[in-house]
């Protein structure tokens, strides 16, 4: 990467009695970038982020954060925010004192910042509000305002978008867009790949502790292979036809919706490409074309049942 590393981990394991978390990580993340991870449950992206907080220590390997060697010791390093298995709140203060405690542990000025945290997140309408009666989504928001207060420059989350409605969704992958914008390095788990293909410019998939890909998300499509697209048309007949005429194209009879028209087709993108060109020669207008599963998605279940199999 050009950019200056925010995380530079290289031979990483750790073990819990015989089990193995981690087994040989390596891992790079720019500051400035937002950096996903992906994993079945147990694949060891939890430990991995419990690693970056300083809530655990490595048994082996280098990890270097923001610039500097990380010790033996269990303490979150200089410039890191974050939380994993969601934020720790106190149930019985409000959005803004659980704020006022936090600042007063990190020995900041309860005066500043904790307004602007609250309505970055957009919660200033309940910040008077007591946490116990938040919803997991408000929960999860009032968690990331702690993690701003101490303006980090690598925030640590997992799974920020737990329980948030749409527009809480867009409104949490907005703050995060913004920071990494600023040069903030984010790290965040997730098991929607629609929000790591919505917010991250690079992808780690792990499986069974270990680094199966790690990348930018253009790369991991490109190395995909083949996928399945539905694609909807104003004239289903023609186009089957097309389709099973055109090559380099497999009509699919799987990812079709219950009285649905709409034509399946296993392709490489190029020979998409001369499918569609085909479909408007013959002045068929395309209505909807999108991928059955998402690139990402194909190729997590691709690389993590592979490695699942090579145990």
């Amino acid at each position: 990467m050009d950019a200056p590393l925010a995380v530079r981990a290289r031979g990483i394991t750790k073990c819990f009695g015989e089990v193995v978390a981690l087994d040989g990580i390596d891992l790079e993340v720019g500051q400035g970038r937002i950096h996903g991870l992906a994993g079945p449950n147990g694949a060891g992206k939890t430990t991995l982020l419990g690693l970056l907080l300083g809530l655990a220590v490595a048994d082996s390997g280098r990890l270097d954060i923001l610039g500097t060697p990380v010790g033996r010791a269990l303490s979150a390093p200089e410039g890191v925010a974050g939380f994993v298995d969601g934020p720790g709140l106190y149930p019985s203060l409000t959005a803004r004192q659980n704020l006022v405690a936090l600042a007063a542990l990190h020995g900041r000025d309860t005066r500043t910042g904790i307004d602007a945290a609250l309505e970055q997140v957009g919660l200033t309408d309940v910040a008077d509000d007591r946490a116990r009666g938040f919803s997991l989504g408000m929960r999860q928001r009032l968690g990331l305002a702690a993690a701003l207060l101490t303006r980090p420059r690598l925030l640590v989350l997992d799974e920020p978008s737990n329980g948030l409605d749409p527009a809480g969704k867009k409104h949490v992958h907005g703050v995060l867009s913004r920071l990494a914008e600023t040069g903030t390095a984010v790290v965040l788990s997730s098991h929607r790949m629609d929000d790591l293909e919505a917010l991250c410019s690079d992808v780690t998939i792990l499986a069974t502790g270990r680094v199966v890909f790690s990348g930018p998300l253009g790369k991991l499509a490109a190395e995909n292979g083949e996928l399945a697209y539905r694609i909807r048309t104003s004239d289903p007949l023609t186009a089957r036809r097309l389709a099973a005429d055109a090559p380099g194209v497999v009509v699919d009879g799987t990812g079709t919706r219950p009285g649905d028209e709409a034509l399946v087709v296993r392709a490489l993108v190029p020979a998409l490409d001369e499918l569609v060109a085909r479909l408007v020669r013959a002045s068929v207008a395309v209505r909807e074309l999108a991928p059955v599963v998402s690139p990402l998605e194909a190729a997590f279940l691709t690389l993590t049942e592979q490695q699942e199999a090579d145990r």
